[in-house]
């Protein structure tokens, strides 16, 4: 179960980063920062990552491009103490 969350947190993840990319590309209204943030620290951090080098969205900002691979670094140590 705990493999099917994290593919699937992760899959949310990413396709908010595209979704977020999108809108602001359009001047639309945007995903909040601090909800792609909860996503990530919800176990997101392999498609927040992905997010921003794949759609080079939100590279400007450090608390993503910094705090995404950190979080992600956690995340992984995290589930590998669990399989251990």
């Amino acid at each position: 179960n705990i493999i099917i969350y994290i593919v699937a947190i992760n899959l949310i993840t990413l396709l908010m980063m595209y979704i977020d990319k999108r809108k602001a590309k359009y001047g639309k209204w945007r995903i909040p920062e601090n909800t792609l943030l909860l996503f990530v620290l919800l176990g997101g951090g392999i498609g927040g990552t992905a997010g921003i080098y794949l759609f080079r969205h939100k590279t400007n900002k450090p608390k993503f491009f910094i705090g995404f691979p950190l979080i992600l670094i956690c995340e992984i140590v995290l589930i590998v103490s669990f399989f251990i």
